[in-house]
């Protein structure tokens, strides 16, 4: 099992799901629990069009963290 880091970003209208490890991987929804059903869904199509293709799985490579800054 692999685990791909995904940015989630909020629009005015909707949710944006980006995996940085995944090139061309997007997904939106309405709302945060849409997209994040969503981009899983993205996620397996990606890693089964390229197993098909016979190309090589990426690894996933990105790490993703949280800074807390005091302004």
């Amino acid at each position: 099992m692999k685990k791909y880091a995904v940015i989630y970003e909020k629009s005015e209208t909707n949710w944006g799901a980006i995996v940085p490890d995944l090139p061309g991987c997007v997904s939106i929804g309405d709302t945060l629990e849409e997209v994040q059903e969503n981009v899983k869904e993205a996620i397996a199509l990606y890693l089964e069009v390229l197993a098909e293709r016979g190309e090589e799985i990426p690894e996933p490579l990105t790490q993703v963290g949280l800074v807390e800054i005091t302004v």
